[in-house]
């Protein structure tokens, strides 16, 4: 025998609604979206941006009178353009000079530091008047990175500009 419940629920179903319709659930998500930039505006805003940072770098008196410096400890230092760097140790002498680039002048900074003592060791840099101020710039970081500290600015002499080739 069946159940008399099961044959009268399901004769039921059949004649008062029929067929049972899904309908699919639509959520709305505006105030989703809206809490969203809220949070993204809250973070920007209570983060601490980085402070610029420039280059401390303190020129001396001109009216003052001229360093001494041993020629053993001398590296001159010539930026030119297209990121060309020249360098030479000691006293100038157009045999003496050689050509690098801003990204290998580290390792000829450092190999000079190694072979001098602190005291003795002075980086002279001479821009060129072709000179990009990014490749005088980047010489200056080198200065801070290798820990440099005894360093002058100076201007090119003429001969030394004809060996370099720029006037």
């Amino acid at each position: 025998m069946t159940d008399p419940t099961v044959t009268e629920n399901r004769q039921r179903k059949k004649s008062a609604f029929g067929k049972t319709k899904r309908h699919s659930v639509r959520i709305d998500m505006t105030p989703m979206v809206d809490l969203g930039f809220l949070l993204i505006t809250f973070f920007i805003y209570t983060s601490s941006m980085s402070d610029p940072y420039a280059l401390p770098l303190i020129m001396p008196n001109d009216k003052g009178a001229p360093m001494p410096t041993k020629q053993s400890g001398a590296l001159t230092i010539i930026p030119s353009q297209k990121q060309t760097v020249y360098y030479y140790e000691g006293e100038f002498t157009s045999e003496k000079v050689q050509s690098t680039t801003t990204k290998e002048i580290r390792n000829i900074i450092v190999a000079k530091k190694l072979r001098t003592a602190e005291d003795d060791l002075f980086v002279i840099i001479k821009p060129t008047r072709t000179a990009d101020y990014k490749t005088v710039v980047d010489i200056l970081d080198e200065m801070v990175i290798s820990r440099v500290e005894r360093y002058a600015l100076v201007t090119i002499s003429p001969e030394e500009a004809v060996r370099i080739g720029s006037q």
